[in-house]
């Protein structure tokens, strides 16, 4: 769209308003969802920018500007001067609605299963349930639908930013071998360890043969897999100290486990450390940047998406028509070709190669897992829908190189991203019609 054009469209938005107050409120009820109550619990709807198509209103700035304020609080955030914080929160609103009428234009959509999904996992990364977390938000003012609408916005921005700037970064392999071999790169790349620890403290006076039998204990527990909190609360002849050290370089360990975290693996727990103050718990929770061997999954599969004129149950029933079918003996690239609807894979057959863990969405991932080379999974659902696979071999794999390039071509690849991304949004600010009334 040109800015003369942009220029007209808006001038137009703007005369409705000047001259149907009663009309706009009515279009801004069907296009835009309910405006949020602002602290007092009465609806704000002064129209503060016109940007091309849409609206900014007063309440979503007042709203916009508490949650900013909230969250940086919450973080311990210094917040610049209220004049200009609020002229900051206002130009993200803009960009944020630019970014949402080109989601719109482009037909670009989240699924409800989708939405589901990502709540979930924010869920899971704050250690509750999803109804915990609901229960958390509205504490904090928030209701859990509003904060579910924030969150598909978001996940529209996200996949419009990636697909309009992703296309314009490229890494080549010359860069990464450069990177490799700079001393930012070493960095960049080098190992980092989630460590777990607790002191299990050795008082003056205190029975040692006690202390170390109770250490030896709590040992065994987490090497069964309790929790190490839980462990670590456990009641006995003196308290034990610490938790999660969070992700240390090698550098950055503290000198009494620069030797034992490196020698574990993933998960690991060490036999209990003995210093001066008593025993040491430590546990290797995660581990990046290290290669390792992994196991490596080759495979074929076939997705069925749901459609207006194709249930989500006949989507499954059709799934489990084709496994048969290939069990007794059909091509199962064959099949893929003509049936399946990944456009990745299904002129190839299906076919999905070498994959690692991680790689695929976790249904995806646990269906494959499950299943014996040589054969067809039973029919399972994703939020793409629904899948069979054929699972054709595994094996073992030494992934230390490919890690390394891969580490090194994401960390390019974001620095790259993020000076693309500042540009686009420039050039998409600097092309709108932003009519700016009093804010």
């Amino acid at each position: 769209m040109s800015k003369s054009t942009q220029r007209w469209r808006g001038a137009c938005l703007a005369a409705m308003l000047a001259v149907a107050p009663t009309l706009q409120a009515q279009t801004d009820d069907a296009q835009k969802p309910a405006a949020p109550e602002s602290v007092s619990g009465q609806a704000l709807d002064r129209v503060i920018a016109i940007v091309d198509d849409d609206v900014v209103l007063y309440s979503e700035l007042q709203d916009a500007v508490q949650r900013a304020e909230f969250n940086a609080k919450r973080a311990k955030r210094e917040l610049p001067p209220p004049d200009q914080f609020r002229r900051q929160v206002f130009d993200q609103l803009v960009l944020d609605s630019l970014q949402l009428q080109i989601a719109n234009r482009a037909g670009v959509r989240i699924s409800d299963a989708e939405l589901n999904e990502a709540m979930e996992r924010v869920a899971r990364q704050n250690n509750m349930t999803l109804e915990q977390f609901s229960q958390a938000l509205t504490k904090d003012g928030l209701p859990y639908a509003v904060a579910r609408e924030q969150l598909r916005k978001e996940m529209l921005i996200q996949r419009v930013q990636q697909g309009s700037v992703n296309e314009h970064v490229q890494i080549t392999d010359q860069e990464i071998d450069s990177f490799l071999n700079s001393a930012e790169g070493r960095a960049a790349i080098a190992p980092q360890y989630h460590v777990l620890h607790a002191l299990i403290p050795m008082p003056e006076r205190a029975d040692k043969a006690q202390i170390k039998q109770f250490a030896d204990q709590l040992t065994a527990r987490l090497r069964a897999g309790e929790d190490f909190n839980k462990v670590i609360a456990t009641a006995g002849p003196v308290p034990v100290q610490g938790g999660d050290l969070g992700w240390r370089s090698d550098e950055s360990l503290p000198s009494l486990l620069a030797d034992v975290v490196p020698a574990l693996k993933s998960g690991q727990v060490a036999d209990p450390i003995v210093s001066s103050s008593g025993y040491h718990l430590v546990k290797l929770a995660e581990v990046r940047g290290k290669g390792e061997v992994i196991r490596q999954t080759k495979a074929r599969h076939i997705l069925l998406k749901p459609s207006a004129i194709r249930s989500d149950e006949q989507c499954k029933q059709l799934a489990n028509d084709l496994r048969q079918r290939a069990i007794g003996g059909a091509d199962f690239g064959q099949l893929a070709r003509q049936y399946s609807e990944d456009i990745g894979s299904a002129m190839e057959g299906g076919e999905l190669g070498w994959t690692s863990p991680g790689q695929l969405v976790d249904a995806f991932q646990k269906a494959m897992d499950s299943t014996t080379p040589g054969t067809i999974s039973e029919p399972f659902h994703s939020r793409y829908g629904w899948h069979i696979v054929l699972v054709e071999e595994r094996r073992q794999q030494d992934v230390t190189t490919e890690l390394r390039q891969n580490m090194a071509r994401n960390y390019l690849h974001e620095k790259k991203y993020q000076d693309e991304l500042d540009g686009w949004l420039r050039k998409i600010r600097d092309e709108a019609y932003v009519d700016i009334k009093k804010i």
